[in-house]
């Protein structure tokens, strides 16, 4: 039992007795040195230009510049403590595009409030997003966010209006697949959405390059 497993389930509190039993189990068991492999359906940015201009800001490990569909891809969670010695849940996933490999990381903390999770986006963390979590009809986590800073310095710097971003995501199980689903997207109000990818994955205990 990892540092942060009970992580997702303690932030949904007694709502996370309403997600799917197989997925409350993998979330329960926690972070697996062997990470996950799977497929996106789509995944990627239609705003190749602008996001390639973004990326200098940002830094690494976060800013996508291609859009494909069907992109094998995998994942590693890796639980770190954080410099204030708060646990966290770092992930890391790798998109195999067609024209070579990119990344996305995370950095995942309880705020300490209710349903609510920090994730500090990119090798730097330069922006950070608050996200709200629940549970969906169908069993799924879902986080949405509610409020995005960016770091510049010591300050944090909100995000609101036409600047600002709304992220989903949510979080499943197929059960006649015998996977875990991923849908995530982020919108901004002036360009529509930045990134998204959608697809399915399975937890390895020894990560491959093959998802069947």
């Amino acid at each position: 039992m990892s540092a942060v497993e009970p992580l997702f389930l303690r932030v949904l509190g007694e709502q996370a007795g309403l997600l799917d039993p197989e997925l409350r189990a993998q979330l329960r068991e926690g972070a697996r040195p062997g990470g996950a492999d799977g497929v996106f359906d789509v995944a990627g940015s239609r705003l190749r230009l602008l996001s390639a201009l973004a990326r200098p800001f940002v830094g690494p490990g976060l800013i996508i510049t291609r859009f494909q569909r069907d992109v094998s891809f995998s994942m590693q969670e890796i639980p770190e403590p954080t410099p204030t010695g708060e646990q966290s849940l770092v992930t890391r996933r790798e998109f195999r595009f067609a024209g070579g490999s990119q990344r996305v990381v995370d950095r995942i903390v309880a705020t300490g409030r209710p349903g609510e999770l920090r994730s500090a986006l990119g090798e730097r963390g330069r922006i950070e997003v608050l996200m709200l979590c629940s549970v969906t009809p169908e069993g799924r986590l879902r986080m949405r966010s509610h409020r995005v800073l960016v770091r510049l310095g010591p300050a944090r710097v909100p995000l609101a209006g036409p600047l600002g971003l709304r992220v989903d995501v949510e979080d499943g199980w197929d059960e006649a697949l015998q996977c875990r689903t991923i849908d995530m997207r982020a919108r901004s109000p002036l360009l529509g959405v930045v990134l998204e990818y959608r697809g399915r994955y399975r937890r390895t205990a020894a990560a491959s390059r093959d998802f069947q």
